[in-house]
């Protein structure tokens, strides 16, 4: 959606007799025993100074790098403080003279109380702040203030700048400010000179967050002069910049209408995404890596995470694929299939930070594949290789003929419940293997349809705790399956999956608590994942080593094996092309989705996306995996995101008590994606110790966590949530402003109503009515664009849908 920035200003006039000069007019007045005064508050907008027309705007900028002031990384922590060093550093100036001015004079006339000593409202007089107009109503930018002054006696103007050490509360609307901009100006000034065209030059430039997380990343005072002007240089050229013919004709995410001419445009689309993405290829290698703002720890990191969060959903679905096929397709099957198109997708895709991977959609189509061939006896390897190519067939005809552009019909809405959707496979995923452990463990074993009660050579330990019975048996040599049926082992499995999760999410919030350095914070937040489960592995492996806790299995087989297409008969081929048509529709719209929740606007991601080619090199690398006897894979929600948001300098701002974070720059990288998998290939070496040390509760609890922190942001679990809240909690966003609530919740009741039906036919146990489970995810499209609006009214459902930003 489209924004509307621009800057606000607390005006200032010259004050009568007895009021103080500021923006907030107040007038003293009689005041009871609490104080009070009456305050009058004048706001206005000011336009965005205009670097390409306004030649004011280059003379200032070039004034002040003449004379620098600039203060960096300011550890005071009041706003009086800040600054008094402020104006003690512009008074110290060997550039500036000014003789008649008293500095200390000048402190007090920054603030509401100047003057007037029986009043104690202590305000900022004069402030340009910047404000952005979304559908979310007006947004304050709480990371910089501009603090403007006209002072009697000045003979010219300075400007100090101030970069805070850390980010400091001063009250509403400044929760988070990292810069203090000073402006001083003589009280008669040209028109073009005062105080406030002064301040609008240097507000213009701090509006940019870009531009703000690039001015944390300067060391000295000549990297900050020389990163204000490069960015002067940007906002000349920003309106000379050329629109890419690409993004207008073949990017889902253009404005331009649908039109079924397109699709025969053969091959455009992902022409155009090669012109697009082709001059970003070598920064997608240099980026953090070479020049000043290096960032290898936030990439090595975010590497760790990906390996963590990639390696164990593979072992995971591996052994799910493992029991489905009957060891057709195993553990170091799906881990060796991981790598060798991770590796691929990583080093040739448009959108380098989506990640590949197996899912669970597609080992419950795999497991309804192996049930077919079980009940028509047909050739597994050979079967499944055959399907795997209809499908890339078609993925590959769908790149070709520009289909993805049909993702313009899927409004945020859609994209949500079917995120939604995936996080609840996981954790449905992660609850069905917990009660499959009680349910062989917790409950007391039976011999031949008798109980341990009946066992005869039990008798006489009847009268012990259920421990002394089992230790009783095992003395009288039963099998070592039946002594291991103890509730320990249950239940210290539920304990290691729920504190795999309790320790990866806490990890993960870590950052946003006070404790401990920034960048101690960050590093554990990015970390979470790797630590838990390496400390939960340990505690179940090792502290708890004498219960035997249920791992994956590992067999000794083959790894690649070409399929036998000799097998089939054309009467299997040709039926298998209905079903590689139903997987090529679950993977497109995976992939496409994915793609789509990672380029989301909010995200700020540069480079520019390749839908069309991303789609095409899917179905390129699944012939690879048909062909091999390895596992497919697409585009996997919620590591895609979750990648983003581990590559991601994000900035913080307080808005009605509740605290947001909006990304400011996201490092576009491939060498993340590629290191994770590279070494995910490694692992195969690794198989079956030590790797068989992670227990399957660890994995579900890894599954829990992806769960929970995939639905961070997701606008249809907050607005679920306002269901059990009191109306007086509702956080500001734009819905809550613009919708009515009933409107709300019958939007949100619809929504659940599709989530529903979605978990019924991609859940439901019944093998064959999972096939269709495609299918139904496309019955989303017409059911938003054309059935919800005879319902909810259009207007609100197009503001529900709109971006939160």
């Amino acid at each position: 959606m489209e924004t509307n920035k621009v800057l606000h200003f607390v005006p200032s006039e010259v004050p009568p007799s007895g009021m103080s000069k500021n923006g907030y007019f107040f007038q003293e007045m009689d005041t009871d025993d609490s104080g009070c005064v009456l305050l009058n508050t004048s706001r206005r907008y000011v336009k965005l100074m205009n670097f390409e027309e306004e030649v004011r705007a280059h003379r200032d900028l070039d004034g002040f790098l003449a004379r620098a002031s600039i203060l960096l990384d300011e550890t005071a922590a009041s706003l009086d403080d800040v600054l008094k060093r402020m104006l003690h550093h512009v008074g110290q100036d060997s550039h500036v003279s000014e003789p008649a001015c008293n500095f200390e004079e000048v402190m007090s006339m920054l603030f509401t109380d100047a003057g007037a000593q029986e009043v104690n409202v202590h305000l900022l007089s004069e402030t340009i702040q910047g404000v952005t107009a979304t559908a979310t109503g007006v947004q304050y930018q709480q990371s910089w203030l501009c603090i403007l002054c006209n002072v009697k006696h000045l003979q010219r103007r300075h400007v100090c700048i101030s970069r805070l050490e850390r980010p400091q509360n001063w009250g509403e609307n400044c929760c988070e400010v990292r810069y203090v901009i000073l402006i001083l100006a003589p009280l008669k000034m040209k028109s073009t000179k005062t105080a406030m065209e002064l301040g609008r030059t240097f507000a213009t430039l701090f509006s940019d967050i870009s531009f703000r997380q690039k001015l944390l990343e300067t060391k000295t005072q000549e990297e900050f002069k020389e990163a204000l002007v490069f960015q002067r240089h940007q906002l000349t050229a920003t309106n000379q910049q050329p629109v890419a013919l690409g993004k207008e004709k073949t990017d889902p995410r253009s404005q331009k209408p649908l039109k079924c001419k397109d699709f025969f445009k053969a091959g455009r689309g992902y022409y155009e995404d090669w012109c697009r993405r082709l001059p970003f290829y070598p920064s997608d290698f240099t980026e953090g890596i070479v020049g000043s703002n290096k960032t290898l720890l936030k990439y090595m990191t975010t590497a760790i995470f990906l390996y963590i969060a990639i390696l164990l959903p593979a072992i995971a679905f591996g052994s799910l694929n493992d029991e489905s096929t009957r060891g057709e397709i195993d553990v170091r099957k799906t881990i060796i299939g991981q790598s060798i198109g991770g590796v691929i997708y990583s080093l040739f895709a448009g959108s380098p930070l989506v990640i590949p991977l197996t899912t669970a959609p597609l080992a419950i189509f795999i497991s309804v594949i192996r049930g077919i061939c079980d009940d028509y006896n047909l050739d597994f390897p050979a079967f499944y290789a055959c399907i795997g190519l209809w499908n890339c067939l078609f993925l590959i005809l769908g790149g070709i003929f520009n289909v993805s552009l049909l993702m313009k019909l899927f409004k945020r809405s859609t994209e949500e419940v079917i995120a939604l959707f995936i996080s609840i496979a996981f954790v449905v995923d992660a609850v069905k293997g917990t009660v499959k452990i009680f349910h062989r463990y917790y409950h007391a074993p039976t011999l031949e349809n008798r109980s341990l009660e009946e066992f005869p050579q039990g008798g006489d330990l009847l009268g012990g705790n259920r421990s002394e019975v089992v230790a009783g048996l095992a003395l009288n040599a039963l099998p070592e399956s039946f002594i291991q049926c103890t509730r320990e082992r249950p239940v210290l499995c539920l304990l290691l999956m729920l504190g795999t999760l309790w320790m990866g999410y806490t990890l993960y919030q870590f950052k946003r608590s006070p404790f401990l350095h920034a960048k101690v914070r960050e590093v554990l937040s990015d970390c979470a994942l790797p630590i838990s489960v390496l400390m939960f592995s340990f505690i179940g492996s090792y502290l708890f080593s004498d219960i035997e806790l249920p791992v994956f299995k590992v067999h000794d087989r083959p790894i690649f094996n070409v399929a036998p297409f000799e097998r089939l008969s054309p009467m299997n081929v040709v039926c298998a092309m209905g079903l590689g048509f139903l997987l090529a529709l679950l993977i497109f719209i995976d992939q496409n989705i994915v793609v789509s929740l990672t380029n989301a606007p909010e995200n700020r991601l540069l480079k520019g996306t390749a839908y069309h080619w991303d789609l095409m090199l899917s179905g390129l690398i699944n012939i690879l995996m048909s062909v091999l006897g390895l596992p497919w894979m697409h585009a996997a929600f919620p590591h895609s995101t979750l990648h983003v948001r581990q590559l991601a300098f994000v900035e913080q701002r307080v808005e009605g008590g509740h605290l947001y974070e909006t990304i400011v720059q996201v490092k576009e990288t491939r060498l993340t994606s590629l290191a994770a998998n590279i070494f995910i290939g490694v692992s195969v070496l690794l198989l079956p110790v030590p790797l068989q040390w992670i227990p399957k509760p660890v994995l579900y609890g890894l599954f829990l966590y992806i769960a929970l922190t995939s639905i961070d942001g997701n606008q249809m679990c907050d607005r679920m949530a306002l269901l059990l809240k009191e109306q007086t909690s509702y956080p500001p966003t734009h819905y809550i402003r613009k919708v009515p609530q009933r409107k709300i919740h019958y939007f949100t009741f619809l929504q659940m109503m599709q989530l529903l039906v979605l978990c019924t036919f991609g859940m439901y146990p019944i093998p064959y009515m999972k096939m269709i489970f495609p299918l139904v995810m496309i019955l989303l499209i017409p059911i938003r664009n054309n059935v919800l609006p005879h319902i909810i009214e259009a207007k609100y459902l197009d503001i529900m849908d709109a971006q939160h930003m």
